[in-house]
């Protein structure tokens, strides 16, 4: 049985080593056992296994037996429910104190195990730690880890005694920081109250990596006090608290954004005086996603198609491969074979839907598809804003030649995202509403799926016909979903956001349906202050009887006023700019319904999407990582 000791609280004493150097002893309050769960991961054809270990926390000890004699029986395993609390769910909610604590408590848990962990295989094999940047990468997936900097530093300068100079240099060599948001909110930064009480040593490392950094800046002649500000470990504007993304930046040797235009913002904006200092630390790693699963195992009727087209070898090329199935886009009877073989997977899933809410849904209308986290800057709210405009069309103006069309959304809310949760309360009403009503004629339905995991992504991918990626210019880091469907062969509608961008350069531009402010034009609004929608909303009449249905309760009778805040609220600040881009959305859709029309032309653009996917693989993202970051290549 592998376990480690993971330590929280108490405090630091300061003593004299045998040469007389001053050394700190963390003495915890509680200690808590990691043990270790192993899974074996097989590879592509089993050419190779990894080990994926897992942690679990259990406490010291099982029992007070003390406190159960003296009757204290639910006092007597109190221990045990708070160390097993660390492991039992992630991502608790974060809105009270007790939420961050176990928050934290989890992310120092699982880094803490990891790296002694870690650290006692090197040693296994190698006689020091000196070369730890020689054999080991330690890749920090956002802020979550980056608790790793400080850890690690303790570990080496604490434990092994090395100097603390050395220890700097190692640690930064070692680790690298990947950034997968835009929003500042989402870097985490945690009370330095909560960090002194929970990990009072690690609190005492970021702030001497911060006086020392700060000590270097002025070596160098840096005084001006907002630079200094912009780059400190400690934020003092509300309530002091340690920002972890930038220790993870000063922490690793290399930061990475996931896409070219993130990588771009991540310059000029959350770490832009950073970037400054440190010009050649931050670089670009677009995602990518495993054909492996997302086609092969996801979608065998178009794997077989691909066989039959291109070959045995284009499984174990498929990144190299698939641009030779340009040529098909042009054959008729590939493009029908294209066609029937969606068509078989949205039965699949019209059969899911039926199963799971009992909604009929008919596999020849388009799939329209939006599958991610719930979000604001995601607008899930845009597109049901569109599917209500929608709805009031086809009712209203009946003779149109209307693409019966199914809305289909699925995605899970963060514990305490109050808005988000309402946006999926939105959804289901009007799902409701929508499918209940006789003058639709069958023309729309409405679907939020709900307990959304890999799984049922992996049967609604193959049965998209149309692809959402919807969100405000500047603030989707990559996305990957956006892959995964135009690997499959969904057409996409999007912003030019997140990865968005090299898929309209690569896949090409025509083959999608673009709309929306650019991220230039979204930074210029934001600069100017321009969130109030009411502007956007009277120059658009659809808009306007969009949000007055949804306000008015026409979709909540149960409780007509449930929305008013929720819509009044859009309209005095919309910082995602929902209504600001609500017409060129509804006019990309209506570019979508007319090529809808155009069978021939559509599936010719699905063939390609899937041809020109080949370089989203995250074969070639890992690749990067390997050699430009792990220097592994």
């Amino acid at each position: 049985e592998v376990l480690y000791s993971v330590g929280f609280g108490g405090s630091v004493e300061s003593k004299e080593d045998e040469q007389g150097q001053p050394r700190q002893i963390w003495w915890p309050s509680e200690t808590v056992r990691a043990i270790a769960y192993d899974t074996p991961v097989v590879g592509w054809r089993g050419a190779s296994v990894n080990t994926l270990r897992l942690w679990r926390a259990r406490a010291l000890h099982d029992l007070n037996l003390g406190r159960f004699n003296a009757g204290d029986h639910l006092g007597a395993v109190a221990e045990v429910v708070r160390a097993e609390s660390i492991s039992r769910v992630l991502y608790p909610a974060d809105s009270n104190e007790a939420g961050q604590e176990l928050r934290l408590r989890q992310e120092f848990f699982f880094v803490s195990a990891s790296l002694q962990d870690l650290l006692r295989r090197h040693l296994n094999v190698h006689d020091t730690l000196l070369n730890l940047a020689e054999h080991v990468s330690i890749q920090l997936n956002d802020t979550h880890p980056s608790i790793a900097v400080a850890e690690l530093m303790r570990i080496l300068v604490d434990e092994h005694g090395i100097e603390w100079s050395t220890a700097w240099q190692i640690t930064v060599d070692t680790l690298s920081y990947t950034n997968h948001t835009l929003l500042p909110e989402a870097l985490e930064t945690w009370p330095v109250g909560l960090m002194e009480r929970l990990l009072p040593r690690h609190m005492q490392i970021i702030y001497l990596i911060n006086g020392y950094h700060i000590d270097l800046l002025r070596e160098k002649g840096i005084h001006d006090f907002d630079v200094l500000r912009a780059v400190s470990l400690i934020e003092e504007d509300h309530g002091r608290r340690v920002r972890m993304g930038n220790l993870a930046f000063l922490g690793s040797h290399s930061v990475n954004g996931v896409s070219g235009l993130h990588t771009q913002l991540m310059r000029s904006t959350v770490f832009a005086e950073l970037h400054k200092l440190y010009p050649d630390r931050i670089n670009n790693k677009t995602n990518g996603v495993t054909f492996r699963r997302w086609l092969f195992q996801a979608n065998p009727p178009l794997t077989s198609m691909l066989v039959n087209a291109l070959g045995e070898d284009v499984l174990d090329e498929t990144e190299h491969k698939l641009i030779k199935l340009e040529p098909f886009a042009e054959q008729a009877d590939f493009r029908k074979q294209f066609a029937d073989q969606r068509l078989q997977s949205k039965c699949t899933l019209a059969a899911l839907i039926y199963e799971r809410l009992g909604i009929v849904v008919s596999p020849e209308a388009m799939f329209d598809v939006q599958i991610k986290r719930i979000h604001e800057y995601k607008r899930q709210l845009l597109n049901l804003l569109h599917t209500v405009a929608l709805y009031q069309a086809i009712r209203a103006e009946p003779s149109n030649n209307w693409v019966p069309r199914v809305k289909i959304f699925a995605g899970k809310a963060a514990a305490s995202y109050t808005q988000a949760k309402l946006i999926i309360k939105l959804a289901n009403d009007i799902a409701r509403t929508i499918n209940s009503d006789p003058t639709v004629r069958g023309l729309l339905k409405v679907v939020f799926i709900p307990n959304y995991n890999v799984s049922l992504a992996e049967n609604i991918i193959p049965a998209a016909d149309l692809s959402e990626q919807i969100s405000t210019a500047g603030y989707e880091a990559s996305g990957t979903s956006n892959m995964k469907f135009a690997l499959n062969g969904a057409l996409t509608i999007g912003t030019m956001d997140g990865a968005n961008v090299e898929m309209s350069e690569r896949i090409g531009a025509e083959n999608m349906f673009i709309f929306g402010l650019s991220s230039q034009q979204v930074e210029a609004r934001k600069r100017s202050g321009e969130f109030h929608a009411e502007p956007d909303i009277a120059a658009s009449h659809r808009l306007n009887d969009v949000l007055q249905a949804i306000r008015g309760g026409v979709f909540s009778h149960d409780d007509p006023a449930r929305y008013t805040g929720f819509v009044d609220s859009l309209i005095d600040y919309d910082r995602f700019l929902v209504c600001a881009d609500f017409d060129s959305y509804w006019d990309a859709q209506m570019r979508v319904e007319h090529l809808w029309h155009d069978q021939d032309q559509w599936w010719r653009m699905a063939v390609l999407n899937t041809a020109r996917a080949g370089w989203f693989s995250s074969d070639r993202t890992i690749r990067e990582y390997a050699t430009d970051i792990w220097k592994a290549l």
